[in-house]
């Protein structure tokens, strides 16, 4: 516990157990708050929200077994969207551990491909490694889960130990030499174009990215998970790359011949969606060396901090670069669209028209966290962040049922915004539990469903590939009673005028509020026709 303390830990999201007891009970006299959640998996999205937003590893804790098993997408999640998480799980005693015993799996193993390192502690000696070592690792880029088990009887035992001092994760700054070749390149590009990525929102480089990109006239797109970098109303912001399909935004890259990528991950978005004939040359950004990727081959690499590395470039350059002019008339058109449904009064829904009020009712400082369903897509591609991480949206491991939990650790990250989750039925009811979580730790946020008594997603996908459907339908409760039957406010949307009023007043008040809308997905399948066509004959 005194290393917990050490390492800065304000929070740690679980359920007790038996083979965790001796933990429990010294939690109960630390300065660390326990929040007990309504199920393990929720526990986990809290501490994986609260690492991304933060930069702090979040921790979640589980007994042994099947408490374990339960925190595995969440850790998982965190681990592919590079969000510092340390997981804690109990285990029977070490005696029983060679045989056949009651709730006992190897978790250690079982957490091995989802996580960046764990361990077993098999002596209090250990523990001051190991919880530095967790937390380091976490923590260095780029980030991601790690996982301690602490068996019972090991717990149970006296120990006489100081914590480690915390040290500050190395930063590097990458060769002169390199620079250098990245500057002559850039100065021989005729249509470069700059792809962020979450390092950038990592390293907090917003500053860094727009004086490059200004310095340069370089247009910029981002990832779903890098939104707001540069905010959207900025003349060179050219929106968010991430269907598959050939979306509007990528006939620019269809143009560019040097990608200029910054803090991209390729777990975001393969480049073989931009690089598919491999003619663009690449210069790479991040903290880490590049993947290895048949599609991705950066013909330099600036690896170190990408602050640092940004703020020299943009030193060396300043070119100014005369843009063509069909960046300008493609962000012109993705304005236009959209605008196109803001006043619309269609019932259900377009989800365009819900991505617009929710825009206008929410202040740029707000925060909107999404599920993973058709939603996503939309609010990927159409809602206007103003700052970074102020729209999260799991999309590394893509994980349903992350709103709601995820809510509750925006709003004990940062209380003094308002924090709204986007969520499908499917992913609300997925980890909706976790409604009396928020309503007992007194937190308030505002949830809008996204109403079709269908997995939308997976109904869009089949009808495209298929032409038909199959196990897509559900049904679902009364959404304004469910939301009463925890103490929280619940509505259901008749008419879309109402939408923009309620979602203002909502937003604004100091409840916890559940906002049914009905939804038009009607609109996922115009996008499919739009998109299969010859999109960017429009802009050349």
């Amino acid at each position: 516990m005194k290393c917990l303390e050490n390492e800065g830990v304000e929070y740690i999201f679980g359920i007790p157990g038996e083979e965790n007891e001796s933990f429990i009970m010294a939690l109960q006299s630390s300065k660390i708050r326990f929040i007990s959640t309504r199920h393990e998996q929720g526990a986990a999205f809290m501490a994986d929200v609260y690492g991304r937003l933060t930069g702090k590893a979040g921790v979640c804790l589980s007994t042994l077994g099947p408490g374990a098993t339960n925190l595995i997408t969440g850790v998982a999640d965190a681990n592919l969207d590079r969000a510092p998480l340390v997981a804690l799980t109990a285990q029977g005693d070490l005696k029983r551990q060679h045989k056949e015993s009651h709730q006992n799996i190897d978790i250690v193993q079982a957490f091995k491909p989802i996580t960046k390192w764990n361990a077993k502690v098999i002596s209090p000696i250990i523990i001051p490694e190991v919880v530095r070592k967790a937390f380091r690792i976490s923590q260095m880029e780029k980030p991601g889960a790690t996982h301690i088990e602490l068996p019972e009887d090991v717990a149970d035992k006296e120990a006489a130990l100081q914590p480690m001092q915390v040290s500050k994760n190395p930063s590097f700054i990458p060769d002169e030499s390199e620079f250098s070749r990245a500057v002559a390149i850039i100065k021989n590009s005729k249509n470069p174009l700059i792809l962020i990525g979450n390092g950038a929102v990592r390293s907090r480089a917003s500053e860094e990215v727009l004086e490059f990109a200004e310095k340069n006239n370089i247009p910029v797109t981002n990832t779903f998970m890098s939104k707001g970098v540069l905010p959207h109303e900025h003349p060179l912001c050219l929106f968010t790359v991430g269907l598959q399909a050939k979306d509007y935004v990528m006939c620019n890259f269809d143009q560019a011949d040097l990608i200029i990528t910054i803090g991209y991950d390729l777990v975001e978005y393969a480049p073989s969606f931009w690089n598919r004939d491999n003619s663009k040359k690449i210069i790479h950004i991040d903290s880490q060396p590049s993947e290895v990727d048949f599609f991705y081959r950066p013909e330099v690499e600036l690896v170190g901090n990408i602050k640092v590395s940004l703020k020299k470039l943009t030193n060396m350059t300043k070119f100014n670069k005369e843009m063509p002019d069909y960046p300008n008339r493609l962000r012109k058109f993705i304005l236009k669209q959209f605008e196109e449904n803001k006043n619309s009064t269609d019932f259900p829904v377009k989800p365009q028209k819900i991505i617009w009020d929710l825009r206008e009712a929410m202040a740029p400082d707000d925060i909107l966290i999404s599920d993973v369903g058709a939603h996503k897509i939309w609010i990927a591609r159409m809602f206007s962040a103003k700052k970074p991480n102020t729209c999260i949206i799991s999309n590394g491991f893509a994980s349903m049922g992350i709103a709601v939990p995820g809510a509750i650790a925006a709003k004990l990250a940062t209380p003094d915004v308002n924090v709204v989750a986007a969520t499908g039925d499917g992913g609300f009811m997925m980890n909706s539990q976790e409604l009396e979580t928020a309503k007992r730790l007194g937190v308030n946020f505002t949830v809008v469903i996204f109403s079709d008594n269908k997995y939308g997603l997976c109904e869009w996908k089949q009808q495209d590939h298929y032409k038909r459907t199959f196990g897509v339908d559900f049904t679902n409760p009364d959404f304004v009673k469910y939301a009463e039957s925890f103490g929280a406010k619940g509505y259901s949307i008749k008419k879309t005028k109402e939408l923009l009023p309620l979602l203002k007043k909502a937003i604004r008040s100091k409840d916890i509020s559940i906002i049914e809308v009905p939804v038009d997905y009607t609109e996922n399948f115009k996008l499919s026709e739009e998109l299969g066509k010859d999109i960017c004959n429009l802009f050349y």
